[in-house]
C-alpha cells in the first residue's frame, strides 16, 4: 500500500544525486511549495509539486494523508554521539560554575575516568535499556540516523560491552545507526605511564575481536596534548584499517594538534570538533575527501570558542554539524538545538545549517544512499513541523518545539 501525503507547504532538500556539499552549494536546498510526497514499502516512491499530482494516486489503493500545511524535511543525521553511558555527571556541571578546572574534576575522579568506572560497573542490559530510551527521545526530536561512539570502557570487557550494546540497539532500532570504536578516548590510570601497553590492548586484545564479531564500522581516537599523540594515533587508526575500520578523528579539540592534517592523510570520513584552526588546518580539509564536523552544542557547554564555520565554507571544506551527546561535555542530543547554535554562534545560514545536518550528515556516516535528503529511493524519515513562516523560523525560534510529527520508515512515530 502506497501512502500519499498532500498539502505539504514547503517539501526541504529535494535532490536527484547524492553530492557532499561544499563551498557555495552548502547554501542550496532545494525545494518545493505546495508539494506532495508518496511513500511506498518505507521509502520515498514520488514527489512534486500538488498542482502536478496525478490522479493515480487518488484511487481508492492508496492511503492519503493531509499535511495541513506542515514544512516536511528529511530527518536530522546526527554523526557523533556518545549514547551509550551509565549515568549522568550533573555534579561536575555545578563543579565547572564553582570554577573547577577539567584538571581538578579529573583530581576528583571526575571526566572520562569517571563515565568509564560507572559504565564498567553496569550491566549490559542497564545499558542498553539506558541507551534504548536516550534513541526513542532523540527520535521524537527528529534524528533519523545516528552514530554511537564506544569509550567509557577503556578495558577490554568495558570497550566490548558497549559495541555489543550499539550492537542489540542496531537490531531494535527504526531508524540507522553506526557504530564507533573509541577506546583510544583517553588513558585508563593504569596505563597512564604505559602509553604503548594500552595501545597494544587496543591493538592485539580488542581489534581482533571487533572483527571476529563485527562489531564496529569506524575507529576513533582523540588526537589532542594530553591524551593521544599525533605517531599513536596513526598507529592506533592504521590497526583499524588493517581489519576494515575506517577512521574518524576527534581532533583540534584543545589545539592545534595536527589531527585535521592527520585525518586528510589517513583518508578519515571525518574530523571532528575543529574548536581550534589555523590556515594550515583549514587548507589541509580544504577540498578533501574528509568531512569537517562541527560540534557547537560541546563548545557552548564548556564555554570554548565556537568553530569558524564561515572560514571552513568559504575555504571549500565540506561540513557537517552533530550533537556530541555525552553526559560531560554535551549532555543533549537534540539536534534543533545544533542547527539553530551553529546559526547564532557559527554564523552559518538557515539553508547551510539545515545541509549540514541532513545531507552532509549522512555522508558523515556513510549512510548517504539511504537518508539525508527528500530522494526516490531513500528512506522515508521525515519531520513533519507544526505551521512556520519559513525555513529561517527553524532555526530562529530556537526555543520552541516546532515539530509536529516524526516518520520513521513511512510510519508515524
Amino acid at each position: 500500500m502506497k501512502l500519499l501525503i498532500t498539502n505539504i507547504h514547503q517539501l526541504v532538500n529535494v535532490r536527484t544525486e547524492n553530492v557532499l556539499l561544499r563551498g557555495a552549494l552548502l547554501a542550496e536546498l532545494p525545494s518545493i511549495v505546495n508539494a506532495y510526497l508518496v511513500i511506498e514499502n518505507g521509502l520515498i516512491n514520488d514527489f512534486g509539486e500538488m498542482h502536478l499530482l496525478s490522479l493515480k494516486y487518488t484511487n481508492s489503493e492508496i492511503t492519503v494523508y493531509d499535511a495541513k500545511g506542515a514544512t516536511v524535511l528529511p530527518s536530522w543525521c546526527d554523526s557523533h554521539t556518545h549514547l551509550v553511558f551509565a549515568e549522568s555527571r550533573e555534579s561536575e556541571f555545578v563543579d565547572k560554575i564553582n570554577g573547577l578546572s577539567y584538571a581538578e574534576i579529573a583530581e576528583k575522579g571526575g571526566g572520562i575516568l569517571n563515565s568509564a568506572d560507572k559504565l564498567n560497573k553496569a550491566s549490559e542490559k542497564t545499558l542498553l535499556d539506558l541507551a534504548w530510551n536516550r534513541l526513542k527521545d532523540l527520535i521524537s526530536l527528529g534524528t533519523g540516523a545516528i552514530e554511537i561512539k564506544s569509550g567509557y570502557g577503556l578495558t577490554v570487557e568495558g570497550e566490548l560491552k558497549m559495541l555489543r550494546v550499539i550492537k542489540q540497539l542496531q537490531k531494535i532500532s527504526p531508524i540507522p545507526i553506526k557504530a564507533t570504536f573509541l577506546a583510544a578516548h583517553t588513558y585508563p590510570l593504569a596505563f597512564k605511564q604505559n602509553h604503548l601497553g594500552y595501545i597494544d590492548l587496543i591493538k592485539h586484545e580488542m581489534l581482533p575481536i571487533i572483527e571476529n564479531e563485527n562489531l564496529a564500522d569506524y575507529i576513533d581516537v582523540f588526537c589532542e596534548e594530553g591524551f593521544f599523540s599525533i605517531p599513536e594515533t596513526k598507529e592506533i587508526c592504521l590497526a583499524g584499517k588493517s581489519i576494515g575500520l575506517i577512521p574518524k578523528i576527534h581532533a583540534n579539540q584543545l589545539s592545534v594538534s595536527g589531527g585535521v592534517e592527520l585525518g586528510v592523510e589517513l583518508g578519515a570520513l571525518s574530523v571532528d570538533h575543529l574548536e581550534s584552526m589555523d590556515e594550515n588546518a583549514i587548507q589541509s580539509l580544504s577540498y578533501s575527501d574528509t568531512i569537517g564536523t562541527l560540534l557547537p552544542t560541546a563548545a557552548f557547554f564548556l564555554r570554548m570558542p565556537y568553530q569558524p564555520a564561515r572560514d571552513l565554507i568559504e575555504a571549500g571544506c565540506a561540513i557537517a554539524i552533530a550533537s556530541d551527546y555525552n553526559p560531560g561535555s554535551s549532555p543533549s542530543g537534540n539536534m534543533n538545538t545544533v542547527v539553530s547554535m551553529s546559526c547564532i554562534q557559527l554564523k552559518m545560514l538557515p539553508e547551510e545549517a539545515i545541509n549540514a545536518a541532513t545531507i552532509n550528515g549522512a555522508f558523515a556516516m556513510g549512510l548517504e544512499e539511504c537518508v539525508g535528503s527528500i530522494m526516490k529511493g531513500k528512506l522515508a524519515n521525515l519531520i513533519f513541523t507544526k505551521p512556520i513562516p519559513s525555513l529561517a523560523y527553524i532555526p530562529y525560534a530556537f526555543g520552541s518545539n516546532l515539530i509536529d510529527k516524526v516518520m520513521v520508515k513511512g510510519v508515524f512515530q
